[in-house]
């Protein structure tokens, strides 16, 4: 994500300065279909620093890539996750039950 130049962080303060009834809505329309909402598309859960001991043969392959290793042992690990709930007939309402079992 690029960073906000110093005009942008300039408006986004002057927003952020005005009273909810104070601003200006009238250019926006009112979203009434949202059959074409994608849930969760934007959602980011929260990150938590861990610990972990990998084998040294993995650690190297995944800063192979380059930076974000360890994005993308999240991202690898979130996939097997999702596999594995999908094989055992899992939803994410089901899953999220089950780990508080």
């Amino acid at each position: 994500m690029k960073k906000l130049t110093k005009e942008q962080k300039a408006q986004i303060a002057n927003v952020a300065a005005k009273k909810d009834a104070d601003i200006d809505l009238s250019e926006m329309p009112e979203v009434i279909d949202w059959s074409g909402a994608e849930v969760g598309k934007y959602h980011r859960p929260p990150k938590k620093p861990v610990t972990m001991r990998l084998d040294a043969d993995v650690l190297e392959w995944l800063k192979s890539y380059g930076e974000g290793y360890q994005t993308k042992a999240n991202m690898l690990l979130r996939h097997a996750m999702a596999e594995t709930a999908r094989a055992a007939g899992h939803t994410k309402s089901t899953a999220k039950k089950a780990r508080r079992a």
